[in-house]
């Protein structure tokens, strides 16, 4: 998976910087991946790699999120009869401030086993919560709502 790191640091034309400070839909307008989930102040971008028979859930938070961790992050998944933990890969990250003003790019890879990718993929899910340091915030999933284009 690959993310647009133009896109997610957002750009110094950019017309969508708020002045009373970085809204959800800014983010999702500014980032060209599709969210994974959002919650009230933080969009959650992700996606599976494989590296050398390794799996990894790569996420990219963007938004109010600013956090130096050395102690890692744990990732929860909890859908229909589905729950699934996972944690941190790396134990140190920190965020990157963007240059919208109040925006933080977040960057998390967790480790995730092979049967457990089959598992989330076929999932029905509910939640996703990520918890790190004194951080706890709960994502809804994405869901797109197609808009019908009719001319006016």
């Amino acid at each position: 998976m690959a993310f647009s790191l133009s896109k997610l640091f957002g750009s110094k034309n950019s017309e969508t910087t708020s002045q009373s400070g970085d809204t959800i839909e800014a983010i999702i307008n500014d980032v060209e991946n599709r969210p994974f989930g959002v919650s009230e102040n933080n969009v959650l971008f992700a996606g599976l790699n494989e590296l050398g028979g390794y799996f990894f859930f790569q996420t990219v938070i963007v938004g109010a999120l600013n956090v130096k961790s050395k102690n890692g992050a744990q990732l929860y998944f909890v859908g229909d009869d589905f729950k699934l933990k996972l944690e941190a890969d790396m134990p140190e990250f920190e965020s990157e401030n963007s240059d919208t003003k109040g925006r933080n790019v977040t960057k998390i890879d967790f480790q995730i086993e092979e049967s457990d990718v089959k598992n989330l993929e076929s999932a029905t899910l509910r939640s996703i919560q990520i918890k790190v340091k004194k951080h706890d915030i709960l994502f809804s999933k994405y869901v797109v709502i197609e808009a019908t284009d009719e001319e006016e």
